[in-house]
């Protein structure tokens, strides 16, 4: 068992990245790939505990990409040494957030809700902060029973504290991902919110940009069409990944650490017959 797509407290997870690789050393998961939002800060750790234990670690990250539809993001696999061009993009992505992080403290602050950039920073040290994190602060301050009704009532696309954010251009991305000698995967498709008359052309494109794979299976998507991503991924020229993306039981509950669409253990060749072969 593998899993490709695994998020730690450096980003919106609910574990830390030595917890992670303790769990899934629990569970005789092989390799796992920790690709937190926007960050490597906790690669270093992540892979001392994976040595310790026999787990191998694939370093990754998780792009926001822009795109006029759903969401967009974009994986880089295998970065072993972050490129300038990447640095350059995580930096701004970072100072970015921080704006836009201000504008949801302010749009919640005129609404009546007491919550501090401070504060959410104290409660969660040495994390890029994002909207998950607000959603924690509305549940510890009883403003919502749960992280899920806090996007729907209030964070969410077209909320009344939803903030755009400004995201990387896909282009750069790859260029940056490739010159860390990373591989571009596209990361659950599904979220792309494209019909399936204008998915393909799309892919296609994203493959002669440079993308080198796509995730055609994760738990947000139903089993029959992770299938279907598989066929059409194939057909274009695609590797084939899967991923839990596994935030943490307190976050996402419908997630479980190396399992993916259907609740289905993620077979271990996903990383040894595909994503190996391109590292």
């Amino acid at each position: 068992m593998i899993d490709l797509h695994v998020h730690t407290t450096a980003s919106d997870g609910q574990y830390t990245p030595t917890q992670i690789i303790q769990k899934a050393s629990e569970k005789n998961i092989k390799v796992i790939a920790i690709t937190d939002h926007d960050t490597f800060a906790g690669i270093d750790e992540a892979q001392k505990e994976g040595k310790k234990l026999g787990v191998t670690v694939v370093p990754g990250i998780e792009l926001n990409i822009t795109f006029p539809a759903g969401e967009f993001h974009l994986l880089g696999h295998g970065i072993k040494e972050p490129s300038k061009s990447l640095k350059e993009i995580v930096e701004n992505v970072i100072q970015n957030r921080n704006e836009r992080n201000h504008l949801i403290v302010e749009k919640m602050n005129q609404d009546g809700i007491a919550i501090t950039i401070e504060e959410i920073e104290s409660d969660f040290p040495n994390t890029v902060i994002g909207r998950p994190h607000f959603a924690a602060e509305l549940v510890k301050h009883k403003i919502v029973k749960t992280r899920q009704q806090a996007f729907d009532q209030y964070l969410a696309r077209g909320r009344k504290w939803y903030v755009p954010r400004i995201c990387t251009n896909l282009d750069e991305a790859i260029v940056a991902i490739r010159e860390s000698k990373g591989v571009p995967v596209v990361a659950h498709p599904m979220s792309l919110y494209l019909s399936w008359g204008k998915l393909p052309d799309f892919l296609k494109e994203c493959y002669e940009k440079g993308v080198v794979g796509i995730e055609a299976f994760h738990p947000g998507a139903r089993v029959t069409e992770c299938l279907r991503l598989e066929e059409l991924g194939r057909k274009i020229g695609f590797i084939i990944t899967a991923g839990s993306d596994f935030h943490g039981e307190k976050i996402r509950s419908d997630r479980k650490l190396g399992h993916t669409c259907g609740n289905k253990k993620i077979d271990d060749k996903y990383y040894y017959e595909e994503l190996l072969k391109v590292l």
